[in-house]
């Protein structure tokens, strides 16, 4: 987690803490569920069962828990074996593997980082349109304009250095509570156990001769990207330890935190099963949990979810703006990225960072026009994206255990270590295997200009541009992306 980052979560944890300023059990646990569930949790219903059956969707779960529980470990271990790497998750893959692979690790992050606030810009017009009909999906002419407008405002305020406050963080976190636990209260109590093991496993073939679900494995594969975009931000969750009043809270804090945010997810998409059909959920628009409500209580139950996610998502479209500057600026501070990216105005804004970044998401908020389904689609890219300094992560920890590198004097099992970190590992190029190749692709054609943007930076200390190693990998991310850019032209994949 980057600084503006810690620097917001800082600011509520003051809140939260009071005048000592340490953090009990209680008020940990809260920070670290508000921090993880964000603005896809309300299209869950939807996202997951667009392409899985209830069995899938539980399945899917299963290996989510697991994987995201041993990152959670992950990070939390690395923090504490390695406290001089504060600069983001991708200072572990950049210390245990060298800079090349820390440099993508960090543009991973960058290109997650602003494709999440495009998904978001989306989202938040999407909903309006419950208001204002003239909104469309949230990627039409208005919506994009609308969105540009409240981009480039947050620029502004963010050039005079104005921060996230506090109260921000506190409205936003009642928005997304509020009308989940209403939603998970009603959905139990209309929860239909007929149709929720209708077509448990998804192997009834629907009308009109299309296909259907697919096989399980598929079907399982369908929810992965889903539940990684809404674990994104999993690894500050061990932020708030300088401000724990015992230091043995926020272990339990981080796995407490995390399991509430996994069953809140895993009910709200569950639920949803039980109180409409598969095809039905699949034809929902962003915000699909309105339409789930809207079938049980009628308008204002759609009503009320748009609006929780209009609130909250707003916020967070100030937050990941924050962030998404301050990834490239902190990066040009330590040598991922150039030095050009460092640069600071008279208010202590990162301005270059700033201007590329909104320039970025900008053009990519036009390209949401020419999308069927804009806001899966940029999503889907943002955790593809994310993928990189997530499984070296996973892999630094074991490299950790294995070698034995921290543990001496240190204490910790290396066992221990080595199973999370082999889990946690694994996980993650699971995820890489159920992107599926198209991702993959398409994302490998925004990975290849960081190739450069590497080159200048490396130039601009005086080192060696690539070793070995890693002309043999940006030859690679080359060749990729213009595989993907030949299978465009030629219609074999779609990028939008």
């Amino acid at each position: 987690m980057t600084a503006t980052t810690q620097a917001a979560a800082g600011d509520s944890a003051a809140a939260v803490a009071g005048d000592s300023g340490k953090l009990t059990l209680l008020p940990l646990i809260a920070l670290v569920v508000g921090s993880m569930i964000g603005g896809g949790v309300f299209n869950l219903p939807r996202d997951m069962s667009v392409g899985a059956s209830p069995g899938a969707i539980v399945i899917g779960w299963t290996i989510t828990g697991l994987g995201m529980l041993m990152l959670a470990f992950v990070f939390q271990n690395l923090a504490t074996r390695r406290p001089d790497l504060n600069a983001g998750p991708y200072a572990y893959a950049k210390a245990g593997f060298g800079d090349f692979v820390g440099f993508n690790s960090a543009w991973g992050y960058w290109i997650s980082a602003f494709l999440g606030n495009v998904a978001y810009a989306v989202a938040i017009f999407s909903a309006l349109s419950y208001f204002v009909p003239a909104f469309g999906d949230g990627n039409n002419v208005l919506s994009i304009l609308g969105a540009s407008v409240c981009l480039w405002l947050i620029h502004a305020l963010v050039l005079k250095g104005i921060k996230q406050a506090t109260f921000i963080n506190v409205v936003t976190t009642l928005a997304k509570l509020v009308p989940l636990v209403l939603f998970v209260l009603i959905a139990i109590i209309a929860f239909n156990w007929d149709k929720f093991v209708f077509d448990f496993w998804g192997a009834a073939q629907p009308e009109g001769g299309s296909e259907g679900l697919g096989s399980l494995i598929d079907q399982v594969k369908s929810t992965m990207l889903v539940t990684l975009w809404v674990f994104i931000g999993i690894e500050g969750a061990s932020v708030y330890s300088g401000r724990a009043a015992r230091r043995s809270d926020v272990g339990k804090a981080t796995i407490i935190g995390f399991l509430g945010a996994l069953g809140i997810y895993v009910l709200v998409s569950l639920l949803a099963t039980g109180v409409l059909s598969q095809t039905e959920l699949a034809g929902l628009k962003v915000p699909s949990m309105g339409g789930v409500l809207e079938s049980l209580v009628g308008p204002w139950g759609a009503a009320l979810i748009n609006l929780g996610l209009v609130v909250s998502v707003g916020g967070a479209f100030l937050s990941w703006t924050l962030l998404c500057a301050e990834i490239p600026y902190v990066c040009g501070k330590d040598g991922t990225f150039p030095k050009w990216f460092a640069a600071e105005n008279a208010n202590g804004s990162p301005v270059n960072s700033l201007w590329v970044t909104n320039i970025l998401i900008q053009l990519f908020l036009v390209l949401t026009y020419f999308s069927r389904d804009a806001y899966n689609f940029f999503y889907f890219i943002a955790s593809v994206a994310i993928l990189p300094p997530y499984v070296f992560s996973g892999a630094y920890a074991l490299k950790l255990a294995l070698t034995g590198e921290t543990y001496r004097g240190n204490g910790g099992s290396r066992a221990k270590g080595m199973v999370v970190g082999a889990i946690a590992t694994v996980y993650g190029l699971w995820l890489v295997y159920a992107a599926g190749l198209s991702y993959l692709l398409m994302c490998s054609i925004l990975f290849a200009p960081g190739v450069l943007v590497f080159a200048f930076a490396r130039r601009d200390r005086g080192k060696r541009i690539f070793t070995g190693i890693e002309i043999l990998i940006a030859t690679g991310l080359i060749v990729l992306a213009v595989v993907a850019i030949w299978l465009i032209a030629n219609g074999e994949i779609s990028p939008l």
